[in-house]
C-alpha cells in the first residue's frame, strides 16, 4: 500500500551547524573478538608486521569512521595502561573483570596508535578511573603526548614511537554511574574526581578536549541529576559530556516502536544539553559543554543479559580456578534489514543534532555489535548496518540541515505519534554537493516523497543532478548478511527523478535512502 505523496522541504533558516567529523566516529574496547580476532590476529594471510588485519583497515576505510575511542568501555575500568607498552613478550597477562576474560596485552595504546596511523583515525583515549585516577591518567597523558626529555616520554621513545601521538580527546572513566563498573560512583563522588583530575590534566595540557561521564542510559535512575552534578561541578575544564544509548526490537514495545527509536535518542540529546546549558550559566561560563553520543547503535542486550545470568548461575557461590578465556565470542549480534534502518534513523537524527554532538562513536567497529565481522583465518564482510554508517561517513560534509517534513503518522506506544519519514539534508556550498539522507519508519506502509532542494545557499537549479541514487530495504525486515552469504542486504538502486530543484522517489516500508546530489 502506498499513501499520499510526503514532502521534505529544506527552508532558507533551516541550518543546523557544520558537520563535526568527529560524529563518524567507532567505538574498539578490548571486549571478546574486537580486538584480538578482529582488529588483530598475526596469523591471518593478510596480516601486517604488526598483526593487523588489512582486510578488516579495508573495510574500516570504506566505512568512513574518522575517530576510534579506545581501549573501552568497561574494559578500561580495571586496566593499567603500561601493560599495553613495550615488547610484546614482556607484557603482563591478567584477567579482565569487565567481560570476565584473559586480557594478553598483546595489543595496548603503542599497537593502537600505529593501527590509526594505518586506517587514519584519530585517537579517543578513555583512562581507568575504576581502580586507578589522577596519577595514572597524568602518567599515561605524558607519556603519550609528552616531548621526549622525560622518563615516560622517553619510555616511549625506547618503546619506538619518536614523536608525540598527539591525542587530544580524553575520556574521563567510562559510565561510572553503573553498578556494573568497577569502582563505580555516585554522582558527588565522580564530580570531585572528574574535577581533580580534568583541572590537573588542563594544567599540563591546555588545549584537550575532556570528556566526563554522563548518564550510561536514560533509564538510570539518577539520569539528568547526574549530569547537573557532575557538569555544574566541573564545568570549568570539561569540553563534552558523554551519552550511551542502545536499542534493539525486543527491548521496544513493538516494531513500530523500534522504528521510531531515533524519539529515544532526541529525547537524551535535549535533556543532557539543558544540563549543559543549565551549568553554563550557573558559572557565567564562556564555553558550551557538547555531546560526546560516544555509544550508540543496535545491541541485542538481552541477549547478553541471558548469557551473563547464565555464566553466574554456572559460578555460584564457589571458588574456581578455571581459566578465562582468550576472546571468547561475546556480543556477536548479526543484523537484519530492520536493524539496518533504525542505524540509519539513528544518524540523521545525530545529524540534525549536530550543533549540540560534536562527537558520536558507532559501537562497536569489528565482531562485537559491530558493523564489520571477521572470520578467524578467514574472510571480514559487512553487516547490513554498514552501509547507512558509510553513506553518511563518506558524502556528509558540509553543512547540515534540518528540512519541515509533511508525512503521515504513524502510532508509536512509547512516543505517540511519529511522522513515518525523516530525512536530513548536507551541503557543502564549496563544491556545490549534497546528501540527501531519508528514512521510512512506517513499518507497513510505502510513501511517494517530495524532497525541495532549491532554498539551499547557491543552490543552481540548472546544474541540479543525482549522481547517485540508493535504498536499503528487504521485502523481509529480518533478512540478514552472514559469512556465507555476505551481501543478502545491500543497497539497491532508488528509482529517483527530478525536477525545478525537487527530488521524486518513492520509500517502501522499512527503508533507508540515500541521494547524492550537485546543484
Amino acid at each position: 500500500m502506498t499513501s499520499g505523496t510526503s514532502t521534505i522541504t529544506v527552508q532558507k533558516n533551516s541550518a543546523i551547524a557544520d558537520i563535526p567529523p568527529r560524529i563518524f566516529g567507532s567505538f574498539v574496547e578490548h571486549l571478546g573478538r574486537c580486538v584480538y580476532g578482529g582488529i588483530y590476529e598475526p596469523s591471518h594471510p593478510t596480516a601486517d608486521e604488526n598483526g593487523f588485519r588489512q582486510d578488516v583497515i579495508n573495510l574500516v576505510k570504506e566505512l568512513g569512521v574518522t575517530c576510534v575511542r579506545y581501549p573501552g568501555g568497561n574494559f578500561v575500568s580495571a586496566y593499567n595502561w603500561e601493560d599495553g607498552t613495550g615488547p610484546r613478550g614482556q607484557r603482563p597477562i591478567r584477567r579482565d573483570l569487565a567481560w570476565h576474560s584473559t586480557e594478553t596485552n598483546e595489543v595496548g595504546i603503542d599497537d593502537f596508535y600505529r593501527w590509526s596511523k594505518k586506517t587514519g583515525t584519530e585517537i579517543m583515549l578513555a583512562v581507568n578511573m575504576g581502580t586507578r585516577g589522577l596519577k595514572a591518567a597524568l602518567e599515561e597523558l605524558e607519556y603519550v603526548n609528552g616531548a621526549p626529555g622525560t622518563e615516560l616520554a622517553n619510555r616511549r621513545v625506547r618503546n619506538g614511537i619518536t614523536e608525540p601521538m598527539d591525542i587530544k580527546m580524553w575520556c574521563i572513566g567510562n559510565e561510572m554511574d553503573g553498578p556494573w563498573q568497577v569502582g563505580h560512583m555516585s554522582p558527588d563522588e565522580y564530580a570531585a574526581a572528574v574535577d581533580r583530575v580534568a583541572h590537573a590534566m588542563k594544567l599540563a595540557e591546555s588545549g584537550l578536549e575532556l570528556v566526563a561521564c554522563g548518564s550510561s542510559s536514560a533509564h538510570m535512575p539518577t539520569f539528568g541529576s547526574w549530569e547537573r552534578s557532575v557538569l555544574t561541578k566541573a564545568y570549568d575544564n570539561l569540553d563534552f559530556v558523554s551519552c550511551h544509548a542502545y536499542y534493539y526490537e525486543r527491548g521496544a514495545k513493538s516494531l513500530q516502536d523500534y522504528l521510531a527509536s531515533s524519539q529515544d535518542m532526541q529525547t537524551f540529546i535535549s535533556t543532557v544539553a539543558a544540563c549543559a546549558d543549565e551549568a553554563k550559566n550557573a558559572h557565567t561560563g564562556d564555553h558550551d559543554i557538547a555531546l560526546s553520543f560516544d555509544e550508540w547503535g543496535v545491541w541485542y542486550s538481552d541477549v547478553w543479559n541471558q548469557q551473563e545470568a547464565k555464566w553466574k548461575a554456572q559460578s555460584g557461590k564457589d571458588l574456581h580456578h578455571e581459566s578465562w578465556p582468550k576472546a571468547p565470542r561475546l556480543l556477536e549480534d548479526i543484523y537484519n534489514a530492520a536493524d539496518a534502518v533504525v542505524e540509519g534513523s539513528l544518524m540523521i537524527t545525530l545529524l540534525k543534532h549536530c550543533d549540540r554532538v560534536r562527537s558520536a562513536s558507532r559501537a562497536q567497529l569489528v565482531n562485537v555489535i559491530a558493523p564489520i565481522m571477521a572470520e578467524k583465518n578467514g574472510p571480514a564482510w559487512r553487516q547490513t548496518v554498514f552501509y547507512p554508517f558509510a553513506e553518511a561517513a563518506q558524502h556528509a560534509h558540509g553543512i547540515a540541515y534540518s528540512p519541515v517534513i509533511d508525512s503521515p503518522n504513524v502510532e508509536t506506544e512509547s512516543f505517540g505519534l511519529v511522522n513515518a519519514l525523516d530525512s536530513v539534508i548536507t551541503w557543502d556550498e564549496t563544491n556545490h554537493s549534497g546528501l540527501l539522507l531519508m528514512v521510512n519508519r512506517d513499518a507497513s506502509d510505502a510513501h511517494k516523497v517530495t524532497a525541495s532542494l532549491s532554498q539551499l545557499p547557491y543552490f543552481d537549479i540548472s546544474d541540479f543532478h543525482i549522481d547517485k541514487a540508493i535504498i536499503l530495504h528487504d521485502d523481509n525486515p529480518y533478512q540478514r548478511n552472514s559469512a556465507d552469504d555476505p551481501t543478502a542486504v545491500t543497497p539497491q538502486e532508488l528509482h529517483a527523478t527530478i525536477d525545478n530543484g525537487s527530488v521524486h522517489c518513492t520509500l517502501p516500508a522499512i527503508s533507508w535512502a540515500a541521494v547524492e546530489f550537485h546543484a
